[in-house]
């Protein structure tokens, strides 16, 4: 937790949650709107690669939302305080609906679930036209906002933290497993196979032909579902539960070490485009074959050219001519050199390194313990989930014969090809049960289709 009361005039309401990158805070900005703010695990920036390769991935996002585009958790800043790292974000974080689908005594209905998909379809359709991708896409990265719109969360910032590989495949595939898990949570009969239709339209032919086809069925979701009314009250219940909390942080005043990221210097120097394109971004491409200038170009070249050459780097030093002075021959003769070979080097490291592999889940084996169980005790059932040593997120329900469900997400690192899942059930009182434990994966498995497993025990007391 943050030490102070507030982040960059943003007061932190208490209220978190835990994401792959470090913690969320619910905070109120100095206008008095919500808004959120992810604080960085420091161990992700350990590398000072990594941290050029976060501003870079957070200055693309902020030119996409310059250019008009929503569908994306908005940015305002990136900045360090107090030796942490924070993204803010202009709205709200929470909740996602990896959190509404753990909350399953008020779940949306299959218009929400429709609505939820056809949105974000559209979002990474223009992420991935602007030459990006996702690189981390499941239910703990959607937010939900206020009026029930679905926005995309975290673009980006896993694969530059990581430094993972990532594909415009990846993504659909994961909104694939998206759309087959909102189908076996919160839609049923028709609905359902309308959502799993627009999985395997998503697979076979593009994340356009599957937000196509939720829009072809909506007759058969329910009447009213794109006033979201039905998401907005289950949003509205939710605020009012109890949620996890960190301590009220202490009214400390912020002592000016706050320092932004995103000053026009760094966003220039982390140009998409890379070292030696193009100064008029000639020799941009967004999509294979289309050398038209397309809007997604333009956004980024508008976003270009408002830096001027005169701009601070990093340390807040002043570049161009004024500054610097006139270097001689001889030493840009020698830095040429050095840059050549840097690109060289880097050139043949990246024609070396093989695509990641995309994680695909093959079985799932569910065990429970074969004993007894006496009384007030609780039992460890523990699954034991197989991949092709992939990397991704995958998500699955627990689903116990007394009718708890637990819904979560798990990463899985590369060359990880076995983990364990476990299932704490405890049990109490007089009497005999036959408990049954049942794991669903609900994406990212070989068939495309959820898998599942069970195991059962004994309690007599």
């Amino acid at each position: 937790m943050h030490d102070g009361g507030s982040v960059a005039g943003h007061r932190l309401t208490g209220r978190v949650r835990i994401s792959e990158l470090g913690t969320w805070h619910d905070a109120v900005a100095p206008d008095g709107t919500p808004s959120g703010l992810l604080r960085f695990e420091q161990r992700l920036l350990a590398d000072p690669a990594a941290r050029d390769r976060l501003v870079a991935a957070v200055g693309a996002d902020r030119r996409l939302q310059q250019g008009g585009h929503s569908g994306l958790l908005p940015v305002a800043d990136l900045v360090t305080a107090r030796g942490d790292v924070w993204l803010i974000s202009g709205r709200r974080a929470m909740p996602t609906v990896a959190e509404l689908l753990t909350d399953g005594g008020r779940t949306p209905d299959s218009g929400s679930a429709a609505t939820i998909l056809v949105e974000t379809a559209q979002a990474l359709l223009t992420v991935h036209a602007a030459g990006l991708t996702h690189g981390a896409l499941h239910p703990g990265t959607i937010v939900i906002g206020e009026d029930g719109t679905a926005m995309l969360a975290e673009r980006g910032l896993l694969e530059a933290l990581r430094s993972e590989p990532t594909s415009v495949e990846r993504d659909v595939a994961a909104w694939s497993g998206l759309a087959r898990g909102l189908a076996a949570s919160w839609a049923a009969g028709q609905s359902a196979q309308l959502l799993d239709r627009a999985a395997a339209m998503a697979a076979t032919r593009g994340l356009s032909a599957a937000r196509d086809t939720l829009l072809g069925g909506r007759d058969l979701l329910p009447a009213g579902f794109t006033t979201r009314e039905r998401l907005v009250q289950t949003l509205h219940v939710w605020s009012a539960a109890d949620v996890p909390t960190a301590p009220p942080p202490p009214a400390v005043p912020e002592t000016g070490e706050m320092r932004t990221l995103l000053d026009p210097g760094v966003i220039r120097a982390q140009d998409p485009a890379g070292p030696g394109a193009p100064a008029d971004g000639s020799g941009m491409r967004f999509g294979p074959g289309v050398p038209v200038d397309t809007t997604a170009a333009q956004i980024w070249r508008q976003g270009r050219n408002q830096s001027t050459q005169h701009t601070p780097d990093l340390r807040g030093h002043v570049s161009g001519p004024a500054a610097a002075g006139r270097p001689s021959k001889r030493r840009t003769a020698w830095a040429g050199s050095i840059l050549l070979a840097i690109l060289i080097a880097a050139v043949i490291l990246w024609l070396r390194q093989a695509p990641g592999l995309a994680l695909e889940v093959a079985k799932v084996d569910v065990q429970a313990p074969k004993k007894v169980q006496g009384c007030d005790s609780t039992a460890k059932i523990v699954a034991v989930v197989s991949t092709n040593g992939g990397a991704g997120t995958f998500s699955y329900v627990w689903e116990q014969s007394d009718g708890r469900k637990i819904h979560e997400t798990q990463r899985v690192e590369s060359d990880t090809k076995s983990l364990d899942l476990p299932l704490l059930w405890k049990v109490t009182g007089t009497g005999s049960l036959k408990g049954t434990a049942t794991l669903r994966i609900l994406d990212h498995t070989a068939t495309g289709k959820p898998i599942q497993d069970k195991a059962s025990f004994s309690y007599k007391c």
